[in-house]
Order: C-alpha cells, then sequence, then structure tokens
C-alpha cells in the first residue's frame, strides 16, 4: 500500500514523501519592488521536509498583483531574491515550485502604479471588497482584455515562469482556481465573452489551455503544473457548468504532459468530480481536500492509501507546523495556526513556530 511517506516523481523530480505544502498568501514581500526578504527565504527553509513546497501567489507583472506586499517574478531585482529563497530550500534538500498568480479584477487602483485599473476577462465588478492596504474598499470594474492584451497576458506568464527557472525553482504552478485570472475565463459568470475566448465550454477553457502550453514550450512540461477549484465560489464565481468544464479542460491538457494537476475542492459534492478527474488525468494527481472547516490534517493521509490523490497538500497547518511530516509520521502533536498573523507582520506567526525538536 502507497503511504505519504513514500517517494514519488512529478515530472524529472523525486520528492522524498507525499506531503505538500500548499500556497498561502502571507503578504510579506517587504523587499525593493515587491521582492522576498531573508525572513522569507527562513520561512521556506523552515518547512523544507515537505515533498513539494508551493510558494504563495506571485504575480507575473505589474497589473497583475491584487493584495499588498505580495511578491513578483517580472524584475531582475525579484529574480535575484527569490534565488536566496530557492538556495535556502535546496540546501535541506527541499523542492519549490512557484505559484504564478495574476489575481485579474480582484485588486484595487490604489495597489498599481501609473493609474492602472485591474483587468478582467470581461467588464464584471465583483462584489465585496478587498484590502488595500488603506483599509477595505470596494472593487472596481476591470478593463476588458482585448485580444492582442490576452496575448500580452499569456507572454507574462512565459516569462515569469523563465525567470522562475532563472531563479532556482524546480517548476512552477500556474493559479487557475479561488476567482482568479484563470479561473475568470474559465466561469460563466465572470466571462461573458461571445468571442473565440468565451461562449463556449471550449471559448471559456482557450485561455487555460493556451497560458499552460505557452509555459511548458518555455521551461518544459516536466516543471509545469496547473491548480484549478472547480465549483469554488471564492472571490464571486459562479460557474454552472463547471462539471462540463472540468473535464474538457482536463482533456485538453493530457497531451501537454504536465508535471502534475492540483485540485481545491471547494464543497462538498466536489468528490465526484474530483474522482472523475482523477481518473481521467494521465499524470500525478495532488489533492487540498474539503474538509469542512477545519484545517486539513492527518486524516487525508488516508486519500493517499486509498488511492484518490498522489499527494495531499496542506495550508494552514503547515504555515503553523513547519515540521509537519514528522508530526503526521508521529500523530502530532500539532501547532495551532494563529489566524490573526497569517497576513503582512514580523515574524510573529511566521517563522516563529516551535518544532518537535
Amino acid at each position: 500500500m502507497t503511504t505519504a511517506f513514500d517517494p514519488i516523481t512529478l515530472g524529472g523530480t523525486t520528492l522524498r514523501n507525499r506531503i505538500g505544502m500548499a500556497p498561502m498568501t502571507r503578504n510579506r514581500a517587504y523587499g525593493p519592488g515587491g521582492s522576498p526578504t531573508e525572513q522569507v527565504a527562513e520561512y521556506y527553509a523552515q518547512r523544507a521536509g515537505a515533498g513539494l513546497i508551493i510558494t504563495e501567489g506571485t504575480q507575473p507583472s505589474v497589473i497583475g498583483q491584487g493584495y499588498p506586499n505580495t511578491p513578483g517574478l517580472h524584475s531582475d531585482e525579484q529574480v535575484a531574491a527569490w534565488r536566496a529563497v530557492t538556495d535556502a530550500v535546496h540546501a535541506k534538500g527541499g523542492v519549490i515550485f512557484a505559484q504564478i498568480m495574476h489575481t485579474g479584477r480582484i485588486g484595487h487602483p490604489s495597489l498599481l502604479p501609473d493609474d492602472l485599473t485591474p483587468v478582467g476577462v470581461s467588464p464584471v465588478t465583483a462584489s465585496g471588497q478587498v484590502f488595500t492596504g488603506a483599509g477595505m474598499d470596494d472593487f472596481v470594474t476591470p478593463v476588458e482584455l482585448t485580444d492582442a492584451e490576452i496575448a500580452e497576458t499569456i507572454a507574462d506568464f512565459a516569462t515569469a515562469a523563465r525567470n522562475a527557472i532563472e531563479a532556482g525553482f524546480d517548476g512552477v504552478e500556474l493559479h487557475g482556481a479561488n476567482g482568479y485570472l484563470i479561473h475568470q475565463f474559465l466561469a460563466n459568470n465572470t466571462n461573458q465573452r461571445t468571442d473565440a475566448w468565451g461562449g463556449s465550454v471550449e471559448g471559456r477553457i482557450r485561455f487555460a489551455v493556451e497560458v499552460t502550453r505557452a509555459v511548458a514550450d518555455a521551461i518544459g512540461p516536466e516543471r509545469t503544473a496547473l491548480r484549478i477549484s472547480p465549483g469554488n465560489p471564492y472571490n464571486d464565481i459562479v460557474d454552472d457548468d463547471y462539471t462540463e468544464t472540468y473535464p474538457a479542460l482536463v482533456d485538453a491538457l493530457n497531451p501537454l504532459g504536465l508535471a502534475y494537476l492540483h485540485i481545491v475542492e471547494a464543497l462538498p459534492p466536489v468528490r465526484d468530480l474530483t474522482v472523475r478527474l482523477r481518473k481521467e488525468w494521465g499524470g500525478a494527481f495532488l489533492l487540498n481536500p474539503f474538509t469542512a472547516g477545519r484545517p486539513t490534517g492527518p486524516e487525508e493521509l488516508a486519500l493517499i492509501e486509498d488511492g484518490t490523490a498522489d499527494v495531499i497538500t496542506f495550508g494552514s497547518l503547515y504555515l503553523a507546523n513547519p515540521d509537519l511530516p514528522e508530526r503526521l509520521a508521529a500523530g502530532g502533536p500539532f501547532n495551532t495556526p494563529d489566524v490573526t498573523t497569517f497576513y503582512g507582520g514580523d515574524e510573529r506567526g511566521y517563522t516563529d513556530y516551535p518544532t518537535l525538536n
């Protein structure tokens, strides 16, 4: 029987175990130009015992930023700063992928330079508010991307992926989940286009497929992965067709030979679709399972043993337990995550969680 503590190969990279650190926004890119600091390197190096670390969402361009103090991968100084992070993780034998995240309509002009306005698939305003650094503010109506701007955005993803490899990352994960730009193309409430980028299921999956193909062409499919969250309503997403959209997306991506597909379960009924996508996907399958209001925990390791997933990714439990694989092997105990320190701040709730030893 396969267990969480057995190795696995994703693309050309062998992981020491099947316990992944899920991408988690921490808003601590305090270095010049939105670059990670020495403290960020310490944070990830502390968690290098994971089979795979996936970084916080990292914007591929200036216009792709939706929150304060999130890091980028679009400038030389950002690449140099990330190199210190990857070196620190590799020095401890870890494997680390950069998550590339364009937030699309989720953002605010006050977070952007030069009077820029967030862009989106269609000019559909998200309900709710966003934290701007000066407090909460309403989302604005995004500027609809033109054909030429869509092509530029795809090129930005590919360039950011090349930058990630230059910075020493073992690969990249494209963020196609949680209501951000790729997800906005997939969902029918945010994608109201009638051209080749919308309308039918084939049109709505086109951007995700073309971004993924462009990145795979840039850095190799064995170093390219995608994260999706079928049915996830986060960031004002309504997708009535997700049971049709995601099998079509998987079918279109299968021939590329990607490193892995990463599923985020958002609602209990999605498990049936998870099982279906697992059967249809031809490569490694990562799962961040639905756990009904509690952190993903040791109970979910059984999903590896029964074949539901190849790797389970842990979010807040990994945030609070830098030695999570050791704690899972020992059956605990586990530190409790401090929610008040999740976003922004100093070392408290970031690099000061104790290990068992």
